[in-house]
C-alpha cells in the first residue's frame, strides 16, 4: 500500500538549511518547513532577522555571507553537528541587483550581484554535495527566477545569475543522481513584499514613471491570475521538491509566477 500523501509531504527529523532566511521566501520557507517538522537552520547575514525567524520556528540561526566561503563552510559545519545530517539545502540566498541597462550599468555593482547570487550559490553548493554525497540522500534547491528562463530590461546581472543557477542545477542533478541526491530549481515570478517594494522604487526612479504604472504593465496585468506571488506559495513549492512527494525529480525547474507566461 502506498504512503500517504501526507506522509510523504512530511519532513519530520530532517534537517534543512534555508539561507536568505530572514526575510522574504527565505522566512516563508523556513517556517513551511518547520510546520512539515524539518529541523531548519537560517542562515543569513544579519543575526537580528534569522534569529527572530529561528525562535520563531523552534530553529537554529546562523550568521553567513555566503559570498564568504570561510563563512559557509563554518556554518554547513555547524548545521552538521545538530543532527549529523544535512538533508535539505533551500540555496536563496540573494539579492536584485543594479537596476540599469547594460551600456550603463556599473560593473563593480554587476560583479558584486554574481558574487553574491552565483559564487555564493556555487559555495553553498560545494558544501550541501559534499555532505550529501557522502550520506548517499539529501534535495537541494536553488532559488532561481522566471528571469532564469528569460531575458528582463535593465536587470542583466540578476538575469545572468539567475540563468546560470539553472545550468548548474541541470549538471548537479547528473552529478548527484546516483548517490541519490536530487537537484531542482524555483523559479519565482513577482513575489510581493519588501525586496519587491525595493525594486519598484528604484525601477521607478530609473525610468520616471509612477510604482503603481510599472507594476500593472509588468508585474500583475501580465499574470494570469492578475496577482503577486505570496512567499508562502513559493514556500509550499520547496516542500513539494524537499520531501518525497517528489521522490522521482530532479534537474527540474518549477515556474511559481501566477500564470506569467
Amino acid at each position: 500500500m502506498s504512503a500517504d500523501f501526507n506522509d510523504l509531504s512530511r519532513l519530520d527529523g530532517k534537517l534543512a538549511v534555508v539561507t536568505g532566511g530572514g526575510s522574504g521566501i527565505g522566512e516563508a520557507t523556513a517556517r513551511v518547513f518547520a510546520a512539515a517538522g524539518a529541523k531548519v537552520v537560517v542562515a543569513g547575514r544579519r543575526i537580528e532577522p534569522i534569529k527572530r525567524v529561528a525562535d520563531a520556528i523552534g530553529g537554529y540561526a546562523i550568521a553567513c555571507d555566503v559570498a564568504d566561503q570561510a563563512q559557509v563552510r563554518s556554518m554547513f559545519a555547524e548545521a552538521l553537528a545538530i543532527t549529523g545530517r544535512v538533508d535539505i539545502l533551500l540555496n536563496n540566498a540573494g539579492g536584485p541587483g543594479p537596476i540599469a541597462p547594460v551600456a550603463e550599468v556599473d560593473m563593480a555593482d554587476w560583479i558584486n550581484c554574481l558574487n553574491i547570487n552565483l559564487v555564493g550559490a556555487m559555495y553553498c553548493l560545494q558544501e550541501a554535495a559534499r555532505i550529501m554525497s557522502a550520506q548517499r540522500s539529501g534535495s537541494i534547491i536553488n532559488m532561481s527566477s522566471l528571469m532564469g528562463i528569460e531575458g528582463y530590461p535593465m536587470r542583466s546581472a540578476y538575469v545572468a545569475s539567475k540563468f546560470a543557477l539553472i545550468g548548474i542545477t541541470e549538471t548537479m542533478a547528473r552529478e548527484l543522481g546516483s548517490v541519490g541526491v536530487r537537484v531542482n530549481a524555483l523559479m519565482p515570478g513577482a513575489v510581493s513584499g519588501e525586496n519587491m517594494d525595493r525594486i519598484l522604487k528604484r525601477r521607478s526612479e530609473a525610468e520616471g514613471r509612477p510604482v503603481e504604472e510599472i507594476e500593472r504593465e509588468n508585474y500583475t496585468d501580465v499574470a494570469a491570475l492578475k496577482r503577486w506571488v505570496a512567499p508562502e506559495e513559493v514556500g509550499r513549492a520547496a516542500l513539494y521538491y524537499a520531501s518525497d512527494l517528489s521522490s522521482a525529480i530532479t534537474g527540474d525547474k518549477m515556474k511559481v509566477d501566477c500564470g506569467r507566461f
